[in-house]
């Protein structure tokens, strides 16, 4: 029987590409329509969701806006730019589910004891830091030297180059591939997570449940 996930601010689905990639099957909610999602779509605030709605999947990844903490955000935040803070709300909605869950967002947002993922985890030509609060154990991966460069932003990547995939940013086919995702274009590009990275918290998930209905965890 397969699992059941939910992807909470789905985007255009980065996230839920690794998770399909685990063998869950994939259902994706966001607030505005997303016409490259690939699986089942419901277009809905996540906020407006029910407990006894998400307690029909088995297992929810959760992906609030970041603009609030990115780097990349600073130069709006600085000139009066609000943006919302949708962390508490999210995890205190998922904790009442009683379901395992992942919420991610990038570095220097609140999450509780966070992993945190690079492409360099994972041999991909970007480096994409991202922070994940479970409440099931991950394994933290070690986190190689950055010996590459990024390339400048309004360039393509020299061969030795990393490519910065935030923004505006050249090399949108170069993107496609290093994230796995041929089909997006350069804004959803540029707010996906490499599904690598749900697939491999996907996995932790799986292991962990694994060993329970082995006797090996309480």
């Amino acid at each position: 029987m397969s699992i059941k996930a939910i992807d909470l601010y789905c985007c255009a689905g980065g996230a839920s590409l690794g998770l399909w990639e685990a063998g869950f099957e994939v259902t994706g909610v966001d607030i505005e329509y997303q016409k490259n999602y690939p699986f089942r779509f419901i277009q809905v605030d996540v906020m407006a969701l029910t407990v006894e709605f998400l307690q029909e999947f088995d297992f929810i990844w959760a992906s609030p806006p970041c603009q609030r903490y990115t780097l990349a955000g600073t130069q709006w935040r600085n000139i009066g730019k609000e943006y919302p803070d949708l962390i508490e709300k999210t995890r205190e909605l998922l904790q009442r589910t009683g379901k395992p869950y992942v919420i991610e967002n990038v570095p220097g947002a609140p999450l509780i004891n966070p992993v945190m993922l690079c492409g360099t985890m994972f041999g991909l030509r970007t480096y994409r830091h991202r922070m994940f609060e479970t409440n099931f154990p991950v394994q933290q991966l070690i986190h190689p030297k950055h010996v590459a460069k990024n390339a400048k932003m309004g360039r393509p990547p020299k061969d030795n180059e990393f490519l910065q995939i935030v923004g505006h940013f050249s090399g949108v086919p170069l993107a496609r591939d290093i994230l796995g995702l041929p089909k997006l274009n350069q804004y959803e590009l540029a707010q996906s997570i490499p599904p690598v990275y749900s697939k491999y918290l996907a996995e932790e998930y799986l292991g962990v449940e694994k060993e329970k209905a082995e006797g090996g965890r309480p």
